[in-house]
């Protein structure tokens, strides 16, 4: 990714100590945090852990760091992002170590999902800025996002995914309830106003604010000259009407084809409101928020995140 070639530095030499935040409900945690204090301790990292006990606790646990170069996550992406709001526009970079079932954010920013490996290159990676999103939804407070928001088939995939489907399946488990979504043509109608102004109206399958451009490790790409450092979000708008419609855009997503297609609508912007008809469920990097409507948001450069070093 360009942002950390553009904003980012050296880091392998400093990191002497670290808190690890740990998410215990999250899948084999404990073998996971096992695999990672093994890590760190191979690499002379000091290492104190803390676990979560309820919802928000990351984020009070990150809060109160005290002196430490690093704090490292091992749970989902929630976990990840309320370390990484409640750390936003300091200095204490933010380690984001795959623990979770889908580990969006970790996969994004190409970090192995090997827990060790992990930590390794984490260590040896780079300081990157990066902007962050927030999104405020009905029934919902304001929350920080580094990936996406978005509503459609992205949240379907949260809301109707069975957990035992997760624990046997892991991310599988989410492509399964999207590809039913897909088939049955779930479709509504979108409103997106762009920075105060633009308004767009259509029928829409999913509706994306976006962040970061690529997903699953670069496998796709969602629109062109998404960049997280640009001060900017993207509007990701897809309309498929049939299943071939549906893979046609996936071919192109792939192959980083952006030409015109009736079926794809792109905009860049720093705010954007989301109503839809029917109301529908809204998610945030993996992790539902409310409903529609919704409006988005871009926090320039507010995330200090550690990453890989290519």
């Amino acid at each position: 990714m360009s942002v950390e070639r553009r904003a980012s530095s050296d880091v392998a030499t400093r990191i002497s100590s670290v808190l690890l935040i740990v998410n215990p409900a999250a899948r084999q945690a404990a073998a996971l945090e096992s695999e990672a204090t093994g890590a760190f301790t191979r690499a002379g990292v000091a290492c104190a852990v803390r676990r979560t006990e309820r919802a928000g606790h990351a984020a009070e646990l990150a809060a109160a760091c005290g002196e430490v170069d690093a704090v490292f996550t091992l749970g989902g992406d929630g976990t990840a992002m309320e370390v990484v709001g409640a750390l936003a526009h300091g200095d204490v970079p933010v380690g984001i170590l795959p623990g979770g079932t889908g580990n969006l954010v970790a996969r994004t920013l190409g970090v192995p999902l090997a827990v060790p490996d992990a930590v390794a290159s984490l260590l040896r990676g780079r300081v990157a800025r990066v902007d962050l999103g927030v999104v405020e939804a009905e029934g919902a407070g304001a929350r920080r996002f580094a990936f996406a928001a978005g509503v459609g088939i992205d949240a379907r995939m949260i809301e109707e995914t069975p957990a035992r489907w997760k624990r046997r399946l892991g991310v599988l488990a989410y492509a399964l309830t999207a590809a039913r979504a897909i088939v049955a043509r779930d479709r509504f109608a979108v409103r997106v106003v762009v920075d105060g102004g633009e308004e767009i109206r259509r029928d829409a399958a999913a509706v994306m604010i976006v962040n970061f451009g690529a997903v699953l490790g670069d496998l796709f790409r969602f629109g062109p000259g998404i960049e997280a450092d640009d001060g900017r979000l993207d509007l990701c708008l897809f309309s498929p009407d049939t299943v071939g419609d549906a893979v046609r855009v996936l071919w192109r997503l792939s192959r980083r084809d952006f030409r015109d297609d009736r079926c794809l609508l792109y905009r860049a912007g720093r705010e954007f409101r989301v109503e839809t008809a029917p109301s529908r469920a809204a998610q945030a990097d993996g992790e539902l928020l409310g409903r529609t409507p919704l409006v988005a948001r871009v926090e320039p450069l507010a995330a200090t995140l550690l990453v890989p070093a290519s």
